[in-house]
């Protein structure tokens, strides 16, 4: 049975969420309070955590930072009220992978917690060799990600990545030199079906960008406008 946290602090969200969640079979842990919410994700093992941005004690923001310190992988669900481009762009800037805007159906909520869970079952298991044959690896430029470690260097240096973002960067790396639709993009790595004119592909594109392409004469993702995206060497 999956673990999910909600750290939600209005009583009558937490239960219609907890109550709908453990109908559909998942394990719900609650905090009503940024700062304990933090302790609880700590101290627990959990697959998932959804998540208020405005929240007494600490808010949701600086939760997902705290989270985000010591644990890079477990998938962060932002809810929240503020529906406007700028705080979507934070709450994905500070380390969640997806958002929902309240209100919201409960079937679009499962719908999220069933991509993010899948989309973080190859990346958060134990590896018990450091190193495998050719075919886990992926290079390109001076880019290397090794799929059976999940590392990723650039230039030897190790960059950290959420789960989204190695998802995204992979779905890259498997489709070289190639202009990639937003539509494939959101089919390949978020695997449900978004509202026309989302921009959560262009906020993770800019995101890993600011990661990778630290070096302004030798970037590796460009925009193709009006098409996509597209890897290459510049």
């Amino acid at each position: 049975m999956k673990k999910i946290i909600l750290i939600e602090d209005e009583t009558s969200v937490v239960s219609f969420i907890k109550k709908g969640l453990q109908e559909s079979g998942y394990e719900v842990s609650v905090a009503f309070d940024g700062r304990t919410g933090v302790q609880l994700v700590q101290a627990n093992d959990f697959d998932l955590v959804v998540l208020d941005i405005m929240l007494p004690e600490m808010n949701g923001l600086d939760v997902c930072k705290e989270i985000r310190k010591t644990n890079q992988h477990v998938p962060i669900l932002f809810l929240t009220a503020l529906g406007t481009s700028e705080n979507i762009v934070l709450g994905l800037e500070s380390g969640g992978d997806d958002y929902l805007v309240k209100p919201f159906k409960f079937i679009e909520l499962v719908a999220r917690v069933k991509s993010l869970l899948r989309r973080s079952n190859g990346i958060t298991q134990e590896i018990a060799e450091p190193e495998v044959d050719n075919e886990y690896v992926f290079q390109f430029s001076d880019l290397m990600v090794n799929d059976y470690t999940k590392k990723v260097t650039r230039a030897g240096d190790e960059i950290s990545l959420t789960s989204t973002e190695y998802k995204l960067l992979l779905y890259f790396l498997n489709n070289p030199e190639k202009v990639i639709s937003r539509a494939e993009i959101l089919d390949a790595v978020w695997g449900v079906n978004y509202e026309l004119g989302t921009n959560v592909v262009d906020v993770y594109v800019n995101y890993l960008r600011k990661k990778l392409d630290s070096q302004d004469d030798n970037k590796l993702i460009h925009t193709v406008i009006g098409m996509g995206y597209v890897l290459k060497k510049s």
